[in-house]
């Protein structure tokens, strides 16, 4: 009998740690980013270091609002706060679109532009290929692939438009959360 119950504590504890290490690699990624939420960091451009619309201005981001299966992140360059980003999760996979707002709070005509990952991705890292309504919007963009990682101390937003020598890529600093910013341009609050 003793070692009938031994045989199923054993049993239940293999099972407990084989679902905990099955965990979807995204939803681990989800998780780590919702961790950040409320708070804001600063970052720099890193790729291309001469962009005009980017270079030498305060970069700022804001886990501003989290829940079950969105995350919005805003994303400030110096004062214009017309961006954000909008992450959903739909069946353990990940999407990523853009939301361009003008100071007024109207939408961009170029906006909600993205893709959605085409697998569960990894831990620290989600590739977003460009989507249909992207490729309708923006002709340009169809070979666009967004990628964001997380770890400890760094998030990264990237965007790499196959085919050509574009590369945009912004690190944010997570080691030192700074004081959360102002709402961002068509926020309701």
């Amino acid at each position: 009998m003793i070692k009938k119950l031994l045989f199923l504590l054993v049993i239940s504890l293999i099972s407990v740690s084989a679902t905990s290490q099955t965990e979807l690699p995204s939803l681990q990624f989800w998780n780590k980013l919702k961790a950040h939420c409320g708070k804001a960091y600063q970052g720099v451009l890193e790729e291309p270091k001469e962009d005009e619309a980017f270079g030498g201005k305060q970069l700022t981001m804001h886990v501003r609002s989290c829940n079950e299966n969105e995350i919005r992140i805003p994303f400030f360059v110096g004062d214009d706060k017309s961006r954000t980003w909008i992450l959903t999760m739909n069946d353990g996979i990940i999407s990523l679109k853009h939301d361009h707002r003008h100071e007024d709070g109207s939408e961009d005509e170029v906006n909600f532009y993205g893709g959605t990952a085409s697998n569960a991705g990894k831990a620290n890292i989600q590739f977003f290929p460009a989507d249909v309504h992207t490729q309708q919007m923006i002709p340009g963009a169809v070979t666009n692939v967004w990628w964001i990682t997380i770890d400890e101390s760094s998030f990264t937003y990237n965007l790499r438009r196959l085919g050509t020598d574009r590369l945009f890529t912004v690190v944010m600093d997570l080691t030192k959360p700074i004081e959360t910013p102002g709402a961002p341009w068509g926020s309701e609050d």
